[in-house]
Formats: structure tokens, sequence, C-alpha cells
């Protein structure tokens, strides 16, 4: 549909914190952005209470180089709070619906982001991704979902989760846009040191040929039968596009989820200690009481439970006495996945699996997953995201008249053969729209 009527698109489907009035007519495309990107004229809450009211005086730099290029940002995505989720069920202003089937999830953290780019035509969105949360979207919305390299995209005027992790990338139906913005948003940043060193970003000269399969990936945890379905059906696609397929052995893939938590975990207990209801967005508390009182009496009324589960596990895996025995532990671990991952590219263009193990569930579904069970479900994204490396969702199927998303992901700085293989992918397989109703 048409980028109008905002209002009524957020009043069914929930996709945006925070939106625009009136959409300029004159501008070369629109855009959306996740809202753990700051950009100026727009509240930026990541998704919690505790930032509700914040509005920052800068643009993150991937909003403001798409607002040079031309482009008008529509509005903020909803999401989980501060990324920490996969279903969008965390958010403190709502839940993002699913355009395929309002009663299902969207996927996390990046939902508003995925939504936003099934609904309006001639779209693009920008997403976050830290253990999964652009190519989960993707997959359960029916879109495409590129994640880069870590370092491709300045983080710069992002509100972090994990500094190690988190990836800005893009979202949109159409498989060209991944040709067309990501140069747009990639590049050296001098406000973001983890951007300075990286190869350029050349397209149109790396072609997909060949792909592994890892055994691993597939026996672990409970991939549904018509998500395995499609991949095999996904399987014969690609070969008939005259690309190899082989399966190779990845074992260290089952560490992935428990070093991923780890990290992920240790590096959001710090970046969120800067939240103390003195300096963004909520400051509403008691001053006549000592700093230690207001600090844990603000965060305990303005974090949600999940963000306080996220905060316990990081502080306890590098506490004094307990650092080596788990935080040092899993960036050694994630040192033999990258390894592990290199091997496998001397011989083979992607890595190929499922992107998630089953469909969009429904909510009254997600209600009753305990917190470790929703951890697992993103056992097939947490590993090309742990290693940084860039990786591709591509709709590949439909069960139950809900999308299922194929993955591939490829070798650091390449993203030439992941944006080769969306474009043939999309000649080669019939992407459906959702029946957006307002």
């Amino acid at each position: 549909m048409k980028v109008e009527n905002l209002e009524l698109v957020n009043e069914k489907y929930n996709v945006f914190s925070s939106f625009v009035g009136d959409v300029e007519t004159d501008t070369l495309f629109t855009f959306s952005a996740k809202d753990s990107l700051v950009a100026k004229g727009f509240e930026a809450t990541a998704g919690s209470m505790i930032l509700k009211g914040y509005r920052p005086p800068f643009d993150a730099t991937s909003i403001r180089k798409m607002r040079e290029a031309g482009g008008f940002l529509i509005g903020k995505t909803n999401m989980d709070e501060f990324g920490f989720g996969t279903f969008s069920v965390n958010s403190a202003f709502g839940i993002p619906k699913n355009p395929f089937d309002t009663e299902r999830s969207c996927g996390g953290s990046s939902g508003g982001s995925a939504c936003a780019a099934a609904i309006f035509d001639n779209h693009v969105s920008l997403g976050v991704s830290t253990g999964g949360s652009i190519a989960c979207p993707a997959s359960f919305c029916g879109v495409y979902g590129l994640t880069p390299s870590y370092g491709r995209v300045s983080r710069y005027g992002l509100i972090d989760y994990g500094n190690s992790l988190d990836k800005v990338g893009l979202l949109s139906f159409r498989a060209s846009d991944l040709r067309k913005y990501l140069p747009v948003i990639s590049g050296i940043d001098e406000h973001d040191p983890t951007s300075a060193v990286q190869p350029d970003l050349k397209l149109g000269q790396k072609v997909m040929k060949s792909v592994a399969i890892p055994r691993e990936a597939l026996m672990e945890g409970n991939i549904s039968k018509d998500v395995l379905k499609c991949f095999e059906e996904s399987i014969e696609i690609l070969k008939s596009m005259s690309i190899d397929v082989e399966y190779i052995s990845m074992p260290i893939l089952k560490y992935s989820i428990p070093a991923y938590y780890v990290i992920a975990t240790s590096e959001a207990s710090t970046n969120l200690a800067r939240y103390c209801g003195m300096r963004y967005g909520q400051q509403e508390g008691d001053l006549t009481v000592k700093f230690d009182d207001y600090f844990s009496s603000f965060r305990s009324r303005y974090f949600g439970m999940e963000a306080k589960r996220r905060i316990l596990l990081g502080t306890y895996a590098r506490m004094a006495g307990y650092a080596d025995k788990y935080y040092n532990k899993a960036v050694r671990v994630r040192e033999a996945i990258i390894a592990d991952y290199r091997k496998h590219f001397e011989r083979f263009d992607a890595v190929i699996t499922p992107t998630m193990p089953f469909i969009s569930p429904k909510f009254d579904d997600i209600s009753v997953m305990s917190a470790l069970d929703s951890y697992k479900v993103d056992f097939l994204t947490v590993p090309p995201n742990i290693a940084g490396l860039p990786h591709l969702s591509v709709p590949c199927g439909y069960s139950e008249k809900m999308p299922i998303g194929l993955l591939f992901t490829s070798a650091h700085w390449n993203e030439d053969a992941l944006i080769d293989i969306a474009e043939r992918w999309d000649l080669a397989f019939d992407v459906r729209h959702a029946d957006v109703i307002v």
C-alpha cells in the first residue's frame, strides 16, 4: 500500500513508536528506522519506558546518509526493549502485528521495521541485528533482510545492545533495494572506530556459485516439517540456478547460543548502566534519597522484565571470579566459530540454513514460552551474528499462508555475493504480498 494514512496503519499493526503527520511527496523515497537509531525530530526510546521523552539532537549516521540521498523518514519502528527479544513482545509501547496475520508476531527485535517493509510500497526500512534481529523478522514477515558485516555500516547514533555484535542493515520487499541502499549507508565514519578498517564495498563483481549446508544446523532444535520441506524445495531452486550444493559438518555451531548470550548480556548490562534517571528520558525520581537508592528504584520502575533479566545475567557473567569461567570462555568460542566459517568459505560462497525453525507463532503460544525456550529459537541466526558475518534472509515458501525464510551467510565483507543471490532469487521465486487492510 502507499505510504499514507499512517495513523490508521499504526492503529491496526502498531508498526511505529512515533511517526510523521504528513508525508512529503517531493522526496525520492521513503524509509523508516528502528527506534534504537536516533533521529532529529523523533523521540528515541529503543522500546523502553526508561527513555520515554528522550529527543536526540542529531541523526544516526545511517539515517543522515539516507536523508542526504533524498529519503524521507516517515517514522521510528516498534521493537523489543533495547533489542531484547525474538518476537517484539517486549516493547513498552505495544506489540507490532504481523501483516499476514495480526494474531502472530512480526519477529524481533526489528519487528516494526519488517512490518513496514512488508506493508508499504517502494519503501525500505533500517533494522539492527545483534543475534538475528533483522533475519528473524524478515523471515516472519516475508521480506528481504540484509545484515552486513560487522563494521560495514556505522553504529554512530545507535542505542547499543551489544557493542561487539550490533549491525545496522536493511529490510525491503524488493531485492533490488539492497543493491541500491547498501552503498548509501555503508562506509568509514570518523565517529565510529569499528567502521574504520574495511575494504571498499564492490557490487556486481561476485556471482554465487556454491553453497554449503551444515548438517548440525538441521538437526539442532526442532525445525518444523513445513520449514524443512520449503528448505528442501529451495535447494532444488538453487540447483536449477547452477549453484552447487553440498552438505558439511560444523559441530561448533551448537556452542553459539550459550556463547552469544554470555557475550551479549555482559555487554548489555554495561551499556544499560548509563540509564540512571539523570541524563536521558525519564527523570522522575526522589532526589532526596541516596544515589544507590535512587538508581535502583528508578531502574526497577522503568525497565521491563526482560531487560532486568539480561542485566542480571550479564552482571553475573562478568563479575570478578566468574569472568574467566563465562565471558572469556565465550570469547574464545566466538573465535573458534569464526575460524570454522573461514575454513568453509575457502571452498564455498555461502553457508545456508532455514532462517527460523518455524513460521511466526501466535501471541498465545509465545505467552507460554519460557525465557530459555525463547532464547533457543535463535539457534539458526545467532552463529553468523556472533561471528560478525554478512547474512541475508530471503522468502522461500509459505505454510498456513505465513512466510518462511532461507538464510545465506557469506564471508566477511562479501555482501556482493548476497546481493547477487537476492536478485537472482527474486526472479526465480514468487514473493507474496500480505493482504493489508486498514
